[in-house]
């Protein structure tokens, strides 16, 4: 099913997001949610209905859209938007502040003071607060209501009230005095409200300014991501370099990335060679050495030499703009117990009115002055905005999602934060997740009269004509880091035993060798046991030492499981491999529980058997013969270095290879799923609190207008505590 991407204007609360949301459900085959936070709506919808048919049914609903730009933030509207919000804050409080003072001053108030104070509060509540009538009215004429509705009729109705009472109760002559009070005054039908009305648009136009500035900080992950990507990029057109928009760049051909510029396509090294900082993109803090041949992500810095790099990907479908488009993806997504706040706020801000309504009535109709009964009334109304409803999940699921792509965790949806909060079992796969995937020299031992260097140069240069994977690993290893090795002459391989070739005029056979005695046979031993595969050096007939060869655990590997116990997971490995070399690897580790020698379906029947026996199953994997068991399991962790397969599988996907991040992205879906649950509990509790101290007249609407902006700021300052998260290590 197609999916689209809306930008939603007008939204303010949950109550407006439910609208949205319930509009575009509405229509047949259509499934979406929407975020407050992020102001977007992500849609699938039927073929045949494109981005043009979403906006009018969001258009019906009163709510502005477009379709949302390939670029998931658009920094620019956000600022221009924030500064306008800014200018009509910074109107509103030059206007309020002498409104609030004459009102609570008595000794202040000269004669007339009533008439500055309609002067200066009209255009705060009618200019300023212009946004929260039109939205006000616009819900209205949908047959609605929302956050806009309750800011409206409780400024305007405290407005209007002081007004009549000016013109028809004899609050407006001259050298009448008003006192201030925060609890509802005793006073006749002739008090003021004026800075109650300049006061809450004020208020609550403050929250909303101090809450965009904290969703702007709460974007600043993906903001940082898309910048990494590169407007141009130097292409290699008929042997010329032409610098041309990276969205022109075509997949085979070739691109210069010059020291200290940004790779602008995912592609393999074909020229020079340099050092790669990925660390914005991946998390990892030291620079990678490339060559040809080396995979290269669009967005890495190159902090080395001139290299040319041959584009495989290139646009949307590069690492960063994946990258991006997952975390814009999950931002969108609801937790189950979002919804239930979705819909309590789609009826509530109606149930609000009613009780606001019912407050006059009560207090007018057991002989409490008129003022007092409108006071309980408008205190009702802006106490009760339900905005910190709709933030509280969108804004935690920002920044959470954020910090993890920073880190290279990124979060598939907030259906995933349930799921590690239940895990009991970590099931990791072997190779390329504990171990580097490739194979590797392990351990070199010289026989008598021999060095390690000299041992693996000869085998090395000897190896360097085979194309098998252990003479491959010898050969970088002797290379390793630039070394030249002395030319080989007269190479021969022989299937199942070895190679054999003149090296400095000598013979040097690498295989099997023959028979081997004293320490290079206890040495021969020991590496066998360890599961490593082992060859056996002779230089003219005479054995110069052992090399064994294997797939290397991660230097990382003992810790990320160290890790995952410290959480409360028991780790247990799953491979293919036989066992020999399972059980070393994982007693090398600190795992215990080991299943080896098994197909992609025998994975797959390991998770479910944990499950039969009532474990909840994490499964990391990185290779196309772990999907089914990452599909299977209850989380699906898919290692960074692993296939596109994996990923798509996965839950989460680690853009790191590094073994550890799979505890810091339980960690931190665990402590994100925390945040949005106490986000959560503090707005329906302030509202439950709040209503019914405003019905009984013991809040003051200026105190209510403070406290309903708090609370939003207060979630989403909770929120953006996320971004401290720092990795275990």
């Amino acid at each position: 099913m197609p999916e689209h991407d809306l930008l939603i204007e007008g939204m303010t609360c949950a109550a407006c997001v439910a609208r949205v949301e319930k509009a575009l459900n509405a229509v047949d085959g259509v499934s979406a949610t929407v975020s407050l936070a992020t102001e977007r709506a992500h849609v699938d919808a039927p073929e045949g209905m494109d981005d043009a048919d979403l906006v009018e049914v969001v258009r019906r609903a009163g709510y502005g859209a477009a379709p949302a730009a390939e670029a998931p933030v658009d920094a620019g509207d956000a600022a221009a938007a924030s500064a306008a919000l800014r200018r009509r804050l910074l109107w509103a409080a030059v206007l309020t502040v002498p409104v609030m003072v004459l009102s609570m001053a008595p000794p202040l108030q000269f004669p007339g003071w009533q008439w500055v104070s309609l002067i200066l509060a009209t255009p705060v509540v009618w200019w300023c607060g212009w946004t929260f009538h039109v939205g006000a009215w616009a819900a209205l004429r949908h047959r609605s209501a929302s956050m806009d509705t309750l800011i409206s009729l409780g400024s305007g109705v405290a407005w209007g009230w002081s007004l009549v009472a000016m013109l028809f109760l004899g609050a407006g002559e001259i050298g009448m005095t008003m006192h201030m009070s925060l609890l509802p005054s005793d006073s006749s039908g002739a008090e003021l409200y004026f800075e109650v009305a300049a006061g809450i648009v004020t208020l609550v136009l403050l929250g909303r300014y101090l809450e965009a500035r904290a969703r702007r900080s709460a974007g600043e992950a993906i903001r940082a991501l898309m910048a990494l990507a590169p407007d141009t990029a130097i292409v290699v057109r008929e042997g010329t370099e032409v610098e041309v928009p990276a969205a022109d760049v075509r997949v085979g051909e070739e691109v210069v990335v010059r020291p200290g510029g940004r790779v602008p396509v995912d592609g393999e090294v074909v020229e020079g060679a340099s050092a790669v900082d990925r660390a914005l993109l991946t998390g990892e803090s030291v620079p990678v050495e490339v060559g040809p041949g080396d995979p290269v992500e669009g967005g890495a810095l190159n902090a080395g030499g001139r290299i040319v790099v041959r584009a495989t990907r290139v646009g949307a479908e590069t690492a960063v703009h994946r990258v991006a488009a997952l975390v814009q993806a999950a931002q969108a997504g609801k937790a189950p117990v979002q919804r239930l706040a979705d819909r309590v706020a789609g009826v509530f801000v109606p149930v609000v009115i009613l009780i606001a309504l019912g407050t006059l009535v009560g207090w007018l109709a057991t002989g409490n002055p008129a003022g007092e009964a409108m006071t309980a009334a408008v205190a009702v109304l802006v106490i009760s905005c339900p905005c910190a409803l709709g933030l509280a999940t969108p804004a935690a699921l920002m920044v959470g999602t954020g910090r993890g792509a920073q880190l290279g965790i990124l979060i598939r949806g907030p259906e995933v934060l349930e799921g590690t909060r239940r895990v009991t079992v970590a099931v990791l796969d072997k190779t390329g997740t504990l171990t580097e995937g490739v194979m590797r020299v392990a351990r070199v031992e010289p026989g008598p009269g021999w060095d390690n260097h000299g041992v693996l140069a000869l085998a090395g240069a000897a190896e360097a004509g085979s194309e098998h994977p252990i003479g491959r690993a010898i050969t970088e290893a002797a290379r390793y880091p630039s070394r030249a090795l002395p030319r080989a002459t007269g190479f021969r391989a022989t299937a199942g035993v070895g190679v054999t070739a003149e090296v400095a005029g000598q013979t040097v056979e690498v295989g099997r060798g023959g028979d081997l005695d004293g320490v290079l046979a206890d040495e021969r031993d020991r590496a066998l046991a360890d599961g490593l595969t082992v060859v056996a050096v002779r230089v003219d007939d005479r054995p110069a030492g052992i090399i064994a060869v294997g797939d290397v655990v991660r230097p990382e590997a003992a810790r990320a499981i160290a890790m995952l116990r410290d959480l409360g997971l028991r780790p247990v490995m799953l491979t293919g491999d036989a066992e020999e070399p399972a059980r070393a690897v994982a007693a090398s580790v600190g795992i215990d529980e080991v299943v080896s020698g098994v197909l992609p379906e025998g994975k797959e029947q390991a998770v479910r058997d944990l499950q039969a026996a009532g474990e909840v199953v994490a499964m990391a994997g990185d290779g196309v013969n772990d999907a089914p068991a990452l599909v299977r399991a209850d989380l699906g962790i898919a290692m960074g270095t692993g296939t596109d397969v994996a990923s798509e599988a996965a839950d989460i996907t680690l853009v790191t290879p590094d073994p550890r991040a799979i505890a810091d992205a339980i960690r931190l879906s665990r402590r994100t799923l925390r945040t949005i649950q106490g986000n959560l509990v503090w707005a329906f509790g302030y509202n439950v609190a709040a209503i019914p101290l405003a019905v009984m007249g013991l809040l003051n609407p200026l105190i209510a207008a403070a406290a309903m902006g708090l609370s939003s700021i207060f979630v989403v300052t909770n929120s953006l505590r996320l971004r401290g998260f720092r990795p275990a290590r």
